[in-house]
């Protein structure tokens, strides 16, 4: 959401109406990142045209559904909005979690794996300290402006370099849970970052899943709490 608005909006619509139908039965909701084509929180400034997204999930935490936000490459810089204003939970690095015995490793997962080698390098100065600094100085017109060029032009940042199926021995997501798994059982690894759609075994009753993408797939994952499933999302 955000790149440009005639390309936002179709998607906030189906968004929000997904948002409108999971909460009736959802007893938690993750995001994965990437949420927002660029988000940077300023002392007093949040980036324009979420305020619907924003409204829902507040509406949506407040009636007692716990969120769960995965920061991803886009929306890295988040550094307090979610929790104080909107009470969603954030979370920088993936974590575990566990359903009805069954276990879960869940992350956006960017610069995880043998891959990724450029993001990971850029990410390393995103993340700095001191550009987080120097940029918070710019204008938000001008560093909003810089940012979503770059989300266009930049192939490292927008994923377009990374958006086509490697085949399951070489997805470097995949790779990278049949390594975890060397050293604990995991039932499913679930990961975003990669923009389309996956299914692939990595180890004995073990899953890698990626959720896909809401630009060209509109898919999703639910464990109803026996099992985990990749759905479309075909209302408008």
């Amino acid at each position: 959401l955000g790149s440009t608005q005639e390309l936002s909006k179709p998607r906030e619509r189906k968004f929000l109406n997904w948002l409108d139908e999971v909460k009736e039965d959802a007893a938690a909701i993750f995001l994965l990142g990437d949420l927002f084509d660029f988000w940077f929180e300023y002392k007093h400034v949040v980036p324009k045209n979420q305020v619907r997204v924003l409204g829902k999930l507040a509406e949506i935490a407040d009636s007692g559904i716990p969120i769960y936000f995965f920061v991803g490459n886009h929306d890295l810089w988040m550094f307090g909005y979610f929790e104080e204003e909107l009470g969603i939970k954030v979370y920088h690095k993936p974590q575990v979690f566990e359903f009805n015995n069954k276990k879960f490793f869940i992350g956006h997962g960017d610069g995880k794996g043998p891959g990724d080698n450029g993001y990971k390098r850029m990410k390393k100065v995103f993340t700095s300290p001191f550009f987080q600094w120097c940029f918070k100085w710019l204008h938000p017109d001008i560093g909003v402006g810089i940012a979503r060029y770059l989300s266009v032009k930049n192939k490292l940042i927008s994923g377009d370099e990374d958006a086509k199926f490697l085949g399951e021995e070489n997805e470097w997501l995949a790779q990278y849970a049949k390594r975890k798994l060397q050293a604990t059982h995991y039932d499913y690894f679930v990961f975003g970052h990669r923009h389309m759609p996956m299914e692939i075994p990595v180890g004995n009753d073990t899953t890698y899943y990626n959720i896909g993408d809401w630009i060209n797939h509109y898919t999703y994952g639910v464990f109803d709490g026996i099992s985990f499933e990749l759905k479309k999302y075909t209302n408008t």
